[in-house]
């Protein structure tokens, strides 16, 4: 197992005492398409973690997650709404790195070495099993949506396009 998932592993046990068990995919899971066919699920079911930067109204460069289903796209306005700031924009991936302590293309819903403010796509509630990404881009887990909502400490909320 690659370093990283393992290490993603370890951590969802000692924080959260679950046993999560981690699948690597020679192919990659970069993209919910990727990950969808991978696991053999549909992408609506990829629980994708897109961290954003907030600017102005005192939230300038805070971060923020949002777990959205992969047939979603996340609304940048909405989400900017929704934390009270003036815009949102993808977070830069270095900050990303520094901050949650992962790398796009496989940054957890869980498992951040900062917690940061998270919501969750409502339309990942729909499924029994929801798939995220697991701290490399070709590992994923799988997980009841409602736990990792707990897990998350994430605010369901629709901020989709």
């Amino acid at each position: 197992m690659h370093p990283r998932a393992a290490e993603f592993e370890e951590r969802a046990r000692e924080r959260y005492g679950v046993d999560l068990d981690v699948v690597e995919f020679e192919a990659g899971t970069e993209t919910a398409a990727a990950a969808a066919d991978a696991v053999g699920c549909e992408t609506g079911a990829i629980a994708s973690t897109i961290v954003a930067a907030l600017s102005g109204r005192e939230r300038d460069g805070a971060l923020v997650a949002a777990v959205t289903s992969g047939a979603n796209r996340l609304a940048l306005d909405a989400v900017a709404d929704y934390f009270d700031a003036d815009a949102a924009e993808m977070g830069d991936p270095s900050r990303i790195r520094e901050v949650v302590g992962w790398s796009i293309g496989g940054v957890p819903p869980i498992c951040h070495d900062t917690a940061v403010p998270t919501v969750f796509d409502p339309a990942l509630t729909e499924y029994g099993t929801v798939y995220g990404a697991a701290g490399t881009p070709s590992a994923v887990f799988a997980v009841d949506p409602e736990t990792l909502v707990g897990l998350a400490d994430a605010t369901v909320v629709d901020l989709t396009e």
